[in-house]
């Protein structure tokens, strides 16, 4: 099996060479680049490899840019630092992904994977040809900064007023209801789900600490032990509900957290 390695860090080259080696006898690398520009003209001045290991982020852009500069005839293994998740819905047909640092058995399902699809099409004629040019398209989207919600449409009183997201400290459900309080303390009635709002608002700003409460980082001013594995939380303006972080929602709040 010919391989075509696209990554820019030197280390990460050579290591993944060495995993290479250890998974596979037949692997070859026989070719590296460690750009875009560099990437193009060698699939254009060399045959085109069985399959190519394409580290998503280079030097001088994302490697998407490639697909769209030279015809790559091969299949693709993207090498990614993105999280999982965001990534899991793209194992499809020829392509993988695989996270690093790359792992030997990830490397070594991944080329067990580009043999299996391989024999499949090479028997069945009325397959279509390898293409990656589906995913690529998918991965640029999937990748691209997400817009999150700026501002909430709300009634006061007799009329609309709109808020904006920086002003909101956290949100809330009592009874049927779901509600928000702003950092001056006003309250309003929210017109979302609570799984609804988990879509629209920045995970970085906001945090679901139980099936009641979305919490935003600025309204946190105390976290304490609470029974049950839980925890308390002090939230900027107080509230009349006790805001607590359920137990299998702890681990994951004290990393948004920065512990």
């Amino acid at each position: 099996m010919k391989i075509l390695i696209v990554e820019d860090e030197e280390l990460a080259v050579k290591k993944l060479k060495k995993t290479l080696s250890d998974v596979d006898d037949g692997a070859e690398v026989v070719g590296i680049a460690d750009s875009i520009n560099g990437t193009v003209e060698w699939l254009q001045n060399n045959p085109a490899p069985d399959l190519i290991l394409m580290d998503i982020e280079l030097s001088d852009g994302q490697s998407f840019e490639i697909f769209s500069r030279a015809e790559v005839r091969s299949a693709v293994v993207f090498t990614t630092s993105y999280d999982e998740y965001a990534l899991k819905a793209f194992k499809v047909n020829s392509i993988d992904y695989l996270l690093k640092p790359i792992q030997k058995e990830d490397l070594a399902s991944a080329l067990k994977k580009y043999r299996q699809m391989k024999q499949l099409y090479k028997d069945d004629d009325t397959k279509p040809a390898l293409s990656v040019d589906a995913l690529v398209k998918e991965l640029q989207q999937k990748l691209q900064p997400k817009e999150y919600r700026k501002r909430f449409l709300v009634k006061h009183g007799q009329k609309l007023v709109s808020i904006d997201v920086d002003e909101i400290a956290y949100f809330f459900s009592d009874g049927r209801l779901n509600f928000f309080k702003t950092d001056d303390n006003r309250k309003f009635v929210v017109d979302y789900t609570m799984d609804e709002l988990e879509d629209m608002l920045d995970p970085q700003q906001f945090f679901r600490i139980s099936r009641a409460f979305y919490v935003a980082v600025k309204s946190i001013s105390q976290i304490h032990d609470y029974f049950g594995n839980r925890l308390l939380l002090q939230l900027k303006p107080a509230v009349d509900k006790e805001a607590i972080v359920s137990r299998e929602k702890v681990s994951d709040f004290k990393r948004w957290m920065g512990k």
